[in-house]
């Protein structure tokens, strides 16, 4: 049996803690209202945060500028120390005293997660390769008993992009994830309990009874034209309205490679949402991208 890593593995679950926080709600809405944010979205405002402006720069960052950048956000100031205190003893931060104040650096671990982030982010619906038919499925049953251990695999299968048609099996017609799918079963030590094989379906059963029994395609759908509907009027005239208009825009994005599993077209029965998405997502970050990044520096400059 392979030992999974801790370091890894701490950084794999703060990858997708931070993408399914508060799942259901969108960023979107949230921004709508000034109100107090859950620790679950505070702690996902602040990998946002790091991964747009902290993270490309590479420089400390005093935790007022944190604190300040999501107070922006509708983040109190409590529940902003909380997110970044976790986000340290996770292994993502480092922190430096000076006199009686603190600045943070991003370590090589958190840099990894962000990096792996932001890849998968920016590049999520953009390969237009034609697809070639074969599937990658799994065996793997975990028992009841094993809650923890089977929300872990459940979280990590999901955000490469695997869907569970029913217990113990999970799918995807991309067959290109074979690698990530043998890093999660290493890193939870689950090598002894798994069965892989690729290759296309035969005429057997229905592929779209799978597909329905291992997404809830419609929900993406519907998450699809709330994003859609919500940024498609959104303005930001201003740097700081770019600033929140951005994170709240990346926020709301990075979802969707957990809720999506990016069926190829051969597979779908009509247009797909995403595609007019994805289109809208990179349009809006380029327009409120300069702002954004001044109003950071804005930020920075007032310590």
């Amino acid at each position: 049996m392979t030992v999974p890593n801790s370091n890894v593995r701490k950084r794999n679950e703060a990858m997708t803690s931070a993408a399914t926080a508060d799942l259901p709600e969108t960023l979107a809405a949230a921004g709508s209202r000034r109100r107090q944010v859950s620790a679950s979205s505070a702690r996902a405002l602040l990998l946002t945060v790091l991964g747009e402006f902290v993270y490309p720069r590479d420089e400390p960052v005093w935790t007022s500028t944190l604190t300040v950048a999501l107070g922006e956000l509708g983040v109190e100031e409590k529940t902003a120390r909380q997110a970044i205190a976790r986000s340290a003893n996770e292994g993502l931060l480092d922190s430096t005293r000076l006199g009686r104040r603190v600045q943070w650096v991003i370590t090589d671990p958190g840099k990894r997660l962000l990096a792996e982030g932001t890849e998968r982010i920016y590049s999520f619906l953009t390969d237009t390769r034609s697809w070639d038919g074969r599937w990658l499925i799994l065996s793997l049953a975990i028992p009841e008993t094993q809650r923890r251990l089977r929300h872990r695999l459940r979280a990590q299968l999901t955000w490469v992009g695997l869907g569970s048609p029913s217990p113990g099996l999970w799918i995807t017609p991309d067959a290109g994830h074979e690698s990530e799918v043998r890093r999660v079963v290493d890193e939870l030590g689950l090598d002894d309990r798994a069965f892989a094989w690729v290759g296309p379906l035969t005429a057997i059963g229905s592929p779209q009874k799978l597909i329905s029994d291992a997404w809830a395609l419609g929900d993406v759908e519907d998450a699809y034209r709330g994003f859609i509907e919500t940024f498609s009027t959104m303005e930001a005239t201003t740097r700081s309205a770019a600033f929140t208009s951005q994170i709240k825009l990346v926020g709301e994005w990075r979802r969707f490679p957990f809720l999506d599993p990016n069926l190829p077209a051969e597979l779908l029965d009509h247009a797909w949402p995403g595609t007019q998405a994805v289109e809208l997502f990179h349009r809006k970050h380029r327009q409120w991208h300069t702002r954004a990044q001044q109003h950071w520096t804005d930020l920075t400059a007032l310590e």
